[in-house]
């Protein structure tokens, strides 16, 4: 496109703030830039201005939108002049500064002034100590962020919120912004789509269940409560399957607080990168719990199924908990009939592939129904009627089987942290003492090696006596929850979906016996 003579095109007064800039008072205000700009302009008989404002848009952060309108109008020739109050109002990239400034607007003949810096492209001799500007524009840049990033890991660190907003389900307190309360109205909603998990829907069954009944999505409804402009008005009931499968990751749900899922390699990389469950910052009791952790654990076994659903759009509900006895691999139903006495029965898959690793053996799917009804029956029969016994029972099948170990092992971990703690203090005085020339180099060396072999057999055994406690804290909780079930369910009538996935998380199953002439399992 020709481009318009120097006195018709448009003199760009460009602006932009970001949210570290406002930490400066109002030097850097976007009115106050706006007033700089313009009296400049008229002072220098600049003509044709026009404003192309970024507010609240980072310097490294090349997507900014009238920056983009800016650069379009320029490569289209309607710019002649671009003036800003500083250079590092282009950004706080040297590299994307300096290629603007030196390839783009000199391609399309584009004057530029920073008017802080003294910059006029007119005058070859100020733009010399530009890159350096630059250059120093990025390391503010960078140095801000290695500064913010100090603050997020401290507040992470001591078991804050580091999200903006809650999560669906919460909102923040007025009183205080890093207290997370119970949202009644949405929290009803997650807690029928963990409902809805644990009796076999999936999740876009789900989400269509949602959007038919014109439940209002999460992003839609948090605009609507705190006021804000909601995205997508025309679509505020439509669910999709993803948004359901991240409520259902949220272990905040349980009432705990979770940082550090993401992280970013660079400042100037905008994309999220998710770390490993095991780098997890997690804080228990937090917040006021919307689901129970085994109600968390029973749907995140029940999402791990993958189901098969027949022609009437059924699945059978003990899939995913048949386990064959001789491979431990899962046995699939099969409905056809074909090679077994019944169309409906569970078999191994793997005796087809691995012969010798496994033998074809299957089960009826009546008979393990009603095996399985009987048993949980059974159970809680007796947990109703001898508790006490139970418990007893349960805590037998352990190693730690009284609290009595557990507290003898709680005693041995305090006194292992005690000597770990000391011998960071005698590793730390060593070092005083060969820097003072009190100790020599070879006896550094030996006493050194001594208190490290022997802290890393503290941390063996610190591991060791840590999971044996967390083992009998998850036994212990798993035996008051099965009971608190117990007490929930007054009555088992049948078979459901949620009983199921709630009472039982494996069933194994043996090949049948017919050494006695008759056809045992």
């Amino acid at each position: 496109m020709n481009k318009q003579p120097n006195q018709q095109r448009t003199t760009a007064l460009y602006s932009r703030l970001s949210k570290d800039d406002e930490s400066q008072g109002d030097s850097l205000s976007i009115q106050n830039q706006r007033s700089i700009l313009e009296n400049y302009a008229q002072k220098h008989g600049f003509q044709n201005v026009e404003h192309y404002i970024d507010d609240g848009f980072s310097g490294t952060d090349f997507s900014r939108p009238d920056w983009k309108r800016m650069i379009a109008d320029i490569e289209a020739g309607k710019v002649g002049v671009v003036i800003t109050k500083d250079l590092s109002r282009l950004g706080r990239d040297h590299l994307q500064v300096g290629f603007h400034t030196e390839v783009v607007f000199r391609k399309h003949d584009v004057r530029f002034i920073a008017i802080s810096n003294n910059i006029d492209s007119d005058i070859q001799e100020s733009m010399e100590f530009a890159p350096f500007l630059n250059i120093f524009a990025e390391w503010y840049a960078r140095d801000t962020s290695r500064k913010i990033k100090t603050v997020l890991h401290a507040k992470g660190n001591a078991g804050k919120h580091m999200t903006n907003s809650a999560v669906y389900g919460y909102k923040k307190s007025a009183e205080d912004k890093n207290t997370w309360l119970v949202d009644e109205e949405a929290a009803a909603v997650v807690r029928r789509i963990f409902k809805m998990t644990i009796d076999g829907m999936g999740t876009y069954q789900i989400s269509r269940t949602l959007t038919d009944e014109k439940v209002m999505r999460p992003s839609a409804y948090i605009a609507l409560r705190d006021g804000y402009e909601m995205p997508n008005p025309e679509d505020k009931f439509h669910w999709n399957g993803r948004t359901v499968e991240n409520i259902l990751d949220r272990l905040e749900y349980t009432g705990c607080t979770v940082n550090f899922r993401t992280y970013k390699d660079s400042y100037k990389d905008k994309r999220a990168k998710h770390r490993p469950k095991e780098q997890w910052q997690i804080f228990e009791c937090t917040q006021e719990p919307i689901v129970e952790r085994e109600t968390w654990e029973t749907a995140q076994r029940c999402r791990r199924v993958k189901r098969r659903y027949n022609s009437l759009g059924e699945v059978n509900p003990l899939t995913g908990l048949v386990h064959c006895a001789t491979c431990d691999g899962r046995m699939y139903n099969h409905r056809n009939g074909q090679g077994y006495d019944s169309s409906d029965a569970y078999c191994c898959n793997q005796s087809a592939k691995y012969p010798r690793k496994c033998t074809s053996h299957y089960i009826k799917t009546s008979q393990l129904r009603t095996l399985a009804l009987d048993a949980i029956r059974a159970v809680s029969g007796f947990v109703k009627e001898s508790e006490d016994e139970f418990v007893r029972q349960v805590r037998e099948m352990h190693d730690l089987q009284s609290a009595d170990a557990a507290k003898a092992q709680q005693k041995q971990l305090t006194k292992h942290q005690k000597r770990h703690k000391e011998l960071d203090g005698l590793i730390k005085q060593l070092y005083e003492d060969k820097v003072g020339g009190s100790l020599s180099a070879k006896r550094f060396e030996i006493l050194v090696s001594e208190y490290e072999a022997e802290q890393e057999d503290l941390e063996r055994q610190i591991s060791e006596l840590q999971s044996g406690l967390a083992v009998y804290a998850d036994e212990s909780g798993n035996v008051e929850r099965f009971i608190k079930m117990v007490r929930r369910y007054t009555e088992i009538p049948e078979l459901t979906p949620a009983i199921l996935n709630e009472y039982i998380s494996k069933i194994v199953v043996f090949e049948a016996d017919k050494s006695s002439g008759r056809r045992e399992q």
